[in-house]
C-alpha cells in the first residue's frame, strides 16, 4: 500500500506544480498586455506575488481530486472552477487590502479568470486521462480482497471492476460459501477458517519478530500486497471481523465494512451522524437538509407564480372550450396521495366526460370517456397546467414523483415493497420517471415498478441542477410525439 500512496503523492505534487506553471505563464502573458487599463501591467510585481500567494491558499482548499477512484468529470470541473474562483477572489481582496483598486481593470481580471479556468480545466482533463491510462496499464492501482458472499458485495464488486481506469484489482474473496453470483467470478481464496488461520499466522510472526520489520506472509500469499479489504459479514461473526480489522491496522491495509443487504429488498444502508454517533438508515435524501428544502421551495414559488400569472388569461378560453365540448365543471379535482402519505386535492383541466370511474380507472389510449379537446389537452399536457396552483399553495412541487390516485396508492402499496417510499417527497408536475419513459397508463406491474425505482432514485440523488435538467427535458418532450401521452 505504501507504494500506491507514494505514487499518488508524487502525481499529486506534479499536478500542483503544473497548476502554478499555468498560473505564472498566464500572468506573464497578461502582464505584456499594452494599455493603462491593465492592472496586471501597472502592478505586475505586486500582482505576481499576490496571485501566487492566493494560489497556495486555493490549493489548500480545492486541491485536485482526480486521484479519487470513482470521481466524475463534472465533479472535476466543479472542483477546478472553485479553485480558479477562489484564487481570483483572494487576489482581488489582497489588492483592495493594499489599497490598489481594480477600477477599469475589472474586465481584464474577468478575462484572466476565464482563461485561467479554461486552461486549468483542459489541463485537469488531460491529467485525468493520463492517470486513467496509467491505471489501465497496471500502475497506481489498489489490490482488493472481499470477505463474505452477501449481495451487497456483488454490487460493490461490479462497481470496482466496471472501469479499469478506477484502478482496482480484485484478487479474490474469502467466504464459507464458495458459490457466488458475481460475474465475472473472482478467485475463491478459501473459507473464513482459512482466513483466520492466515491472520493468526501473521500475528504470530509479528509477535515473535522485530515489530519494525514488515510481516512476511510466507505461504499465505493471498494476503500479500493487499491495499484494501472489504468485509461484509454478520455481526454474529464479531470475532472474525475484529480479527480482520486488527490485521489491517498492523499491516497498513484500509479496512471497509460493507453493511449487509436484507432479504430480497436489496436494502442499502447509509451512515448518518446522530448526535456524534454513527447510525445507518435505509433511505437518505439531500432534501433532508434545510438549505436544500429552502432552495427547492423558493424555486417552486417563483416558477409557479410566474406560470399562474401567465395562465390566468387562458383559463376563460380553455374553460369555454371544455364546457362546449362536454358540459360540466372546468376543473377536475381529485384526491391524491402527497407528502408523508397525506391526501390533497389535485387540480387539472377536465379532459373527460363526467363519469363515476374517474377516481379508480386510469385513462387508456382509446378511452371513450375522453372528449376530443380533452384528448388534445392530455397529449400536450395542457390539462396539467392548473397544478401550478397546487405548487404555489405548497401541496406539490415542480419536480418530484407524480401524485397517484388514492385507489392506486392502496392497490400498488400491497404489491410493491418500496411503493410508499416515494411519499417522502412532495408530488410533482413532472419528474425523473416521466422523462425516463415511465408515464401514462401502467399496463404491467413492471411499468409501475420502474416508475417507483425512478422516483426513489430522484429522492435519494436530488440536486437543483437535476431539477433544471428535468424541467428542460420535459419542455422538449412536449414538442415530441409520445405514444404514452393519452
Amino acid at each position: 500500500m505504501g507504494k500506491s500512496i507514494y505514487s499518488n503523492n508524487m502525481a499529486r505534487a506534479c499536478v500542483i506544480v503544473s497548476d502554478f506553471v499555468i498560473l505564472n505563464v498566464l500572468l506573464i502573458l497578461f502582464m505584456n498586455i499594452e494599455g493603462d487599463a491593465s492592472l496586471l501591467n501597472l502592478h505586475s510585481k505586486v500582482f505576481f506575488v499576490l496571485a501566487n500567494f492566493s494560489m497556495i491558499i486555493s490549493e489548500f482548499f480545492f486541491s485536485t481530486i482526480i486521484f479519487q477512484r470513482l470521481v466524475s468529470a463534472p465533479a472535476i470541473a466543479a472542483n477546478t472552477f472553485k479553485l480558479s474562483l477562489l484564487q481570483t477572489v483572494i487576489s482581488i481582496l489582497d489588492l483592495e487590502a493594499l489599497d490598489i483598486h481594480i477600477g477599469n481593470s475589472a474586465p481584464n481580471l474577468l478575462i484572466f479568470f476565464i482563461c485561467f479556468y479554461s486552461i486549468l480545466l483542459l489541463s485537469r482533463m488531460a491529467e485525468f486521462s493520463i492517470l486513467k491510462r496509467m491505471r489501465r496499464l497496471g500502475h497506481n492501482v489498489r489490490r482488493v480482497i472481499l470477505v463474505g458472499n452477501d449481495p451487497a458485495l456483488r454490487d460493490l464488486y461490479q462497481t470496482l471492476i466496471s472501469d479499469f481506469s478506477f484502478g482496482y484489482i480484485v484478487k479474490g474473496f474469502f467466504s464459507d460459501n464458495p458459490n457466488t453470483d458475481m460475474s465475472p467470478r473472482p478467485a475463491y481464496l478459501g473459507d473464513l477458517n482459512s482466513l483466520n488461520e492466515a491472520i493468526r499466522h501473521t500475528m504470530m510472526l509479528e509477535n515473535t519478530g522485530n515489530p519494525n520489520v514488515p510481516v512476511k506472509l510466507g505461504k499465505y500469499k493471498e494476503l500479500a500486497n493487499v491495499d484494501e479489504i472489504f468485509c461484509c459479514l454478520s455481526h454474529n461473526l464479531a470475532d472474525t471481523v475484529t480479527g480482520i480489522m486488527d490485521f489491517c491496522d498492523r499491516n497498513l491495509i484500509h479496512f471497509f465494512y460493507v453493511p449487509q443487504q436484507f432479504g430480497i429488498h436489496q436494502m442499502r444502508l447509509r451512515s448518518i451522524n446522530f448526535n456524534g454517533m454513527t447510525i445507518f438508515t435505509n433511505h437518505t435524501s439531500p432534501l433532508e437538509k434545510p438549505i436544500n428544502r429552502i432552495i427547492k421551495r423558493s424555486f417552486d414559488i417563483l416558477f409557479s407564480l410566474a406560470a399562474c400569472i401567465c395562465l390566468l388569461p387562458f383559463i376563460p378560453v380553455i374553460g369555454l372550450i371544455i364546457f362546449i365540448s362536454s358540459p360540466g365543471p372546468i376543473f377536475f379535482r381529485q384526491e391524491r396521495t402527497g407528502l408523508d402519505g397525506k391526501t390533497f386535492k389535485c387540480i387539472k383541466f377536465r379532459s373527460m366526460h363526467v363519469n363515476k370511474d374517474a377516481d379508480r380507472v386510469q385513462a387508456t389510449e382509446h378511452d371513450p370517456r375522453k372528449f376530443a379537446f380533452g384528448n388534445f389537452m392530455r397529449k400536450t399536457n395542457i390539462d396539467e397546467l392548473p397544478q401550478f396552483f397546487n405548487v404555489l399553495i405548497g401541496d406539490m412541487s415542480i419536480v418530484g414523483p407524480r401524485p397517484h390516485m388514492l385507489y392506486h396508492t392502496e392497490y400498488y402499496s400491497k404489491l410493491i415493497d418500496k411503493y410508499m417510499v416515494r411519499h417522502f417527497c412532495k408530488p410533482e408536475i413532472t419528474g425523473l420517471a416521466q422523462i425516463s419513459g415511465y408515464r401514462g397508463e401502467t399496463k404491467e406491474l413492471s411499468d409501475m415498478e420502474g416508475r417507483i425505482l425512478m422516483d426513489i432514485k430522484y429522492i435519494e440523488t436530488w440536486s437543483f441542477s437535476q431539477d433544471i435538467h428535468i424541467i428542460f427535458k420535459t419542455i422538449l418532450d412536449i414538442f415530441k410525439h409520445d405514444d404514452k401521452a393519452y
